[in-house]
């Protein structure tokens, strides 16, 4: 029997593209109208059926997600040339050979650490350049590219969608809620710790039934680590402290974080004696071999853009905001989370997914009898855990272009774990509607 091929990346959302423009012509038109008071209504509207359109909405697709396109590109080949200069492998080796034993114990703090960077401050594309920095390390210690990607990127968005300071999901939803910022926190760090400890485990366990010696690892050890590649080590060290300082202190976003790595790379460069010939070839050869990554960036945003384009993203939100009447305060929940996991899909990010939902969500809550803290939790699971899936988030795309994982691998390997994450939160949303939490 011939073995089933799993299609490529391209083929994929190229099928999706198809697939929503054939919705255009079948779903009706709609929009939310705000009002001068703020408040959110839906009109009919007449949809606009895409054909041709499919193509152009690739380069408007393009154009939207230049920032995130730019970054991967300058950033790939920021590492690219640091990864010339030997100083990582030889790194790399000391590692390995101060660590020993103690990986498991490595892995689990970098697992705690950046979720804990999820849940506070909502870590999700500074995630990108550290996947770059970490999994590398982690093959190197003889693990796949997976681990890399669990402990950096999983462990994110887990805090990310059980967090309890982080302001673009819990502080802009309470907020479109009335709520007081940040309210309720005490049954939200308990569902943080509950799950960030569930993915400790595992990171665990995977290490322990996934673990090979790497084949270099004598020479690794052995490898001599030159003067110049201790100050390059150091100049990506301090690269990392600037970034986690400049996210967190000083605002920065894309621009400020591609800036900071390409300086890191030129500067490397020079420490390394790159001529400026050489610096300007590794950084184009690194920008060329992350090329294809980067591309499926823009067309897979062209998916957003050609719902948006046929006027039935609305639509498709409100016959799911319909669907919530007469379902019971638990049932009633259970669909408001249900449809934020699939309104994710479609609008992957958190603030334009609250500005749109919440609005609708906070009083319709009022009427079922679910508390606005409850229908503010039912958001941050619905829109945090299906982001480890869904192929039109430009962050996803990114960081495994970064890992050098294929989508469809990377949805092969993490669809169990997303359904489980996904039947946990339900689990977790239940009491605050059968038993009596604080702040809920």
């Amino acid at each position: 029997m011939r073995k089933l091929k799993v299609p490529n990346t391209y083929v994929i959302i190229a099928c999706i593209l198809v697939v929503c423009a054939a919705l255009t012509w079948f779903v009706p038109g709609g929009q939310y109208v705000k009002a001068d008071d703020g408040t959110l209504s839906f009109e009919a509207v007449d949809a606009v059926p895409q054909t041709w359109q499919v193509l152009p909405a690739i380069y408007h697709g393009f154009v939207k997600q230049a920032g995130i396109i730019v970054f991967i590109l300058v950033v790939g080949g920021a590492f690219w040339l640091l990864n010339a200069t030997g100083a990582v492998t030889a790194g790399i080796g000391r590692f390995i050979a101060r660590v020993g034993k103690r990986d498991k114990l490595v892995l689990a703090a970098v697992t705690v650490l950046f979720s804990l960077a999820g849940a506070v401050f909502g870590m999700s594309e500074e995630t990108i350049p550290f996947v770059g920095i970490v999994v590398p390390l982690v093959v190197s210690m003889g693990y796949d590219p997976f681990m890399g990607m669990l402990i950096v990127y999983v462990a994110s968005n887990i805090g990310f969608s059980s967090a309890f300071l982080n302001p673009f999901t819990v502080g802009i939803a309470q907020g479109m809620a009335d709520l007081p910022l940040f309210s309720g926190m005490g049954y939200r760090i308990f569902c943080w710790a509950f799950l960030t400890i569930l993915l400790t485990v595992f990171v665990v366990v995977y290490a322990h039934k996934t673990r090979k010696v790497p084949a270099a690892a004598v020479s690794l050890e052995d490898a001599a680590l030159t003067s110049r590649q201790g100050w390059i080590l150091g100049v990506l060290l301090l690269t990392v402290i600037l970034l986690i300082v400049g996210v967190t202190c000083w605002d920065w976003y894309l621009p400020e974080i591609t800036g900071l790595f390409l300086g890191m790379g030129i500067v490397c460069g020079i420490i390394a004696g790159f001529s400026a010939n050489r610096i300007a070839e590794e950084l184009l050869a690194g920008a060329k071999d992350i090329l294809s990554a980067a591309l499926v960036v823009g067309f897979a945003s062209g998916i957003i853009v050609l719902l948006q384009d046929g006027r039935v993203v609305d639509s498709i939100l409100h016959s799911m905001q319909e669907g919530l009447d007469g379902t019971g305060r638990a049932g009633s929940l259970t669909a408001m989370y249900g449809i934020q996991a699939l309104i994710n899909f479609v609008i992957p990010s958190a603030t334009a997914k609250a500005a749109v939902t919440i609005p609708i969500m906070a009083p319709f809550s009022d009427m079922v009898g679910v508390s606005r803290q409850a229908m503010v939790l039912a958001f941050q699971f619905g829109d945090g855990f299906t982001n480890m899936l869904t192929p039109t988030s430009g962050v996803l795309v990114a960081a495994l272009a970064m890992a050098r994982i294929p989508y469809a691998e990377w949805v092969k390997w993490i669809w169990k774990m997303v359904v489980v994450l996904l039947v946990l939160g339900l689990l977790l949303l239940l009491p605050t509607v059968l038993w009596p939490v604080a702040g809920f």
